[in-house]
């Protein structure tokens, strides 16, 4: 059966490989799956036919057959535990790399999106300059903990997994605010998953979408 997902039809960010369809492209790219992709523009994201698939309006979704998903982790989890490459066949260690999933988009990514909101959204408010310092210190607070518990080692459990690929996915967030460079051992971390083959195809058809 054909996979099918959607994507910006330009994405907001440009040329920066941060819109979440490309956590899935990449997932899709490690499984080795051949996917096609619909493009939607704002509007369309908030038409009936879309909103059947994401009923917050928003993208990715993931169609294969009968079946439909939206929300790029539940995707993700979706294309790991039915194809190789992303989850160890160890149940334990299967179990800590879906933990390290949930640890990227529910602990490490709020605040990280908060603090762009800040920057982005906010920085014209009269309380924003007392607020954005206290932003990034709790976006530092997280990186502590998550430097602390990497180490030395080159990925968060093991092998990499795709438990890495959602980790490594929220931290290019962070690359702009010039915080993840305060973190050598979290930077190369970054640095190893952008240099995996199936993230440098994902990154390339995202890319290719929004060339001028």
């Amino acid at each position: 059966m054909t996979i099918t997902i959607t994507a910006f039809e330009k994405s907001p960010d440009g040329d920066q490989g941060l819109a979440r369809d490309t956590r899935v492209r990449w997932a899709l790219e490690e499984a080795g799956l051949p996917y096609k992709v619909r493009l939607v523009s704002f509007k369309a994201m908030k038409e009936p036919w879309h909103l059947a698939l994401h009923p917050f309006g928003q993208i990715p979704t993931y169609e294969e057959g009968n079946l439909a998903l939206f929300e790029t982790g539940s995707i993700v989890l979706h294309i790991a535990q039915r194809h190789a490459g992303l989850l160890p066949d160890d149940v334990d260690a299967r179990a800590r790399a879906i933990t390290w999933m949930f640890a990227a988009t529910n602990t490490v990514e709020p605040p990280i999106l908060e603090l762009q909101n800040a920057v982005l959204l906010e920085r014209d408010k009269s309380w924003n300059n007392e607020r954005l310092p206290l932003v990034k210190d709790r976006v530092r607070d997280r990186m502590k903990q998550l430097s602390a518990r990497l180490g030395n080692a080159d990925w968060l459990d093991g092998d990499f997994s795709a438990g890495d690929l959602m980790m490594v996915s929220v931290l290019l967030r962070l690359r702009s605010s010039g915080i993840l460079d305060e973190y050598a051992n979290l930077a190369a971390y970054v640095a190893r998953g952008e240099a995996r083959p199936a993230y440098k195809r994902a990154f390339a058809a995202q890319l290719e979408v929004n060339k001028p």
